[in-house]
């Protein structure tokens, strides 16, 4: 249980940095996916956290 929680949190690190360096070289429309990939993870994190 708690290593599916530091996984979770690590992919959301994870595809940030890959969403903030797409945009800043590709631009910001080929990197916001990878942003809200991200959203995501942290959000279920956050779901999970206080599930128990």
């Amino acid at each position: 249980m708690k290593l599916n929680l530091i996984i979770l949190l690590l992919l959301a690190v994870v595809f940030l940095i890959i969403g903030i360096y797409e945009m800043m070289t590709l631009g910001p429309s080929n990197g916001y996916w990878a942003v809200m990939l991200s959203v995501a993870c942290l959000f279920y994190y956050v779901y999970r956290k206080k599930q128990g």
